[in-house]
C-alpha cells in the first residue's frame, strides 16, 4: 500500500508530465474553423439563391459542394491536418461527416471494394448514424407523450 508521501510525489509527477490545459484556445479554434466552414456554405447558398434557384435546390447544391470539397481535402490529407488544429470545429459541420466516411474508405482501399472500402467506410460514421437515429426516436417519444 502506498504511503501519503508516495501519493503526493506521484501527483506531482503527473502534474509535471501533463500538458497545460488549453481549453479556451481550443474552443476559439473550433469556433473559428467551424464558423468559417458554415460561413462558406452560407456565401455559396446566397450566391446560388441570387441566381434564381429554389431554396431546396440551393441547399442540395451547397451540401454537395461542401461534401465534395471535404472528400477532396481528405484525399489530399489536408482535412485531417485541419482537424488536428480545429478539433470539433472541423467535425461538427457536414464536412466532418463526409471526412468520417471518406477517411476509412481511402485508408482501406487496398483491401478491395467489398472487404476494404465497403466494410470499413462506416467504421467511424456508423455509430453516429445509429446513436443519432436512437436519439431521434427517444426525443420523438418524449415529445409525443409530453404533448
Amino acid at each position: 500500500m502506498a504511503t501519503q508521501s508516495e501519493k503526493n510525489r506521484y501527483e506531482e509527477m503527473v502534474k509535471a508530465a501533463s500538458p497545460a490545459s488549453t481549453v479556451g484556445v481550443n474552443c476559439l479554434k473550433a469556433f473559428l474553423v467551424g464558423g468559417t466552414i458554415c460561413a462558406i456554405g452560407q456565401v455559396l447558398y446566397n450566391i446560388f439563391l441570387a441566381q434564381g434557384l429554389s431554396r431546396e435546390d440551393t441547399g442540395l447544391i451547397v451540401a454537395g459542394i461542401l461534401i465534395v470539397a471535404a472528400i477532396l481535402l481528405t484525399t489530399l490529407g489536408l482535412y485531417n491536418k485541419l482537424g488536428k488544429h480545429a478539433g470539433a470545429g472541423s467535425v461538427v459541420p457536414i464536412t466532418g461527416f463526409a471526412n468520417a466516411i471518406a477517411a476509412p474508405a481511402i485508408e482501406y482501399k487496398k483491401e478491395g471494394l467489398v472487404l476494404g472500402i465497403g466494410a470499413k467506410m462506416f467504421v467511424i460514421a456508423g455509430p453516429v448514424i445509429v446513436y443519432g437515429a436512437m436519439a431521434s426516436v427517444v426525443v420523438g417519444l418524449i415529445y409525443y407523450f409530453v404533448k
